[in-house]
């Protein structure tokens, strides 16, 4: 039976009750339909995670106590930002899933000129809120101890121009179909220049793929145009697929046996 992990957005003290969020209340006791004294693992993001036990059960409040802090690290080193444009619904909702999933350390999503989704203010905070409460979940599926950022979303040129400024070491790429030069290709030729995991920014368009204007614009903050291969693969595709390449040959898949 897969272990029972859950997110406590409150520091977790040893021997101390540590009160779960109304979303993990209601998974605990209507879906898992846990009693108390029951063992779960709890994780508060800041590192590791604990054995606890269910000490206090209601309908609306699940208390746990933890008793033993495990330091264990499932973050790769290699730290991958992707810069997503926004994409519909469960779109969205899976390509933060799968990125978590991958390690990714930080997703921004981006408004670009062909995005189908436009977000206002009050509905961008909405968003915002939900695509946490997704990546929350992916790690407490996942093993994952520390949460990626998920950004406000903002325009794409202010993400590019940010991603230009984030210092040495970062490695930007453009995902562009076509006569591109090849990702892997790029990623091993990075890999036999590094002494360490380097930074990587990945920048993926929407359903219709970013204009011209916006590739040049990429370029101009130091964005290398990439091809994954022959087929054009999907805008929830396209960025699961290049983080798994990267893990594999800079990241932390590189060590798993075939």
């Amino acid at each position: 039976m897969r272990a029972i992990r859950i997110f406590c957005p409150t520091p977790i003290v040893a021997d101390t009750p540590c009160e779960l969020p109304a979303a993990a209340v209601q998974h605990v006791v209507k879906v898992l339909r846990l009693r108390e004294g029951q063992a779960l693992t709890v994780f508060d993001g800041s590192g590791g995670e604990w054995a606890a036990t269910i000490t206090a059960l209601r309908k609306d409040r699940v208390s746990v106590t933890a008793q033993r802090h495990d330091p264990v690290e499932r973050e790769s080193p290699l730290a991958v930002t992707l810069l997503q444009a926004l994409a519909r619904g469960e779109k969205m909702d899976w390509i933060v899933q799968k990125a978590t999933e991958l390690g990714v350390a930080r997703l921004v999503p981006i408004a670009t000129q062909r995005s189908v989704v436009q977000l206002d203010d009050e509905r961008a905070d909405k968003r915002l809120a939900h695509w946490r409460s997704v990546a929350i979940a992916a790690c407490e599926q996942s093993g994952r101890n520390r949460l990626p950022e998920i950004a406000t979303p903002v325009p794409l040129d202010a993400a590019c121009a940010i991603a230009a400024t984030r210092g040495i070491g970062m490695h930007r790429y453009a995902l562009a179909p076509g006569d591109a030069p090849d990702f892997t290709s790029a990623l091993r030729a990075l890999e036999r220049s590094s002494t360490t995991p380097p930074r990587l920014t990945l920048l993926v368009g929407p359903e219709g793929g970013l204009t011209e204007e916006e590739l040049q614009r990429a370029a101009d903050c130091g964005f290398n145009p990439v091809s994954l291969g022959p087929r054009v693969l999907r805008t929830e595709t396209a960025g699961a697929a290049a983080i798994a390449i990267a893990q594999a040959l800079l990241g932390d898949l590189r060590k798993m046996p075939l």
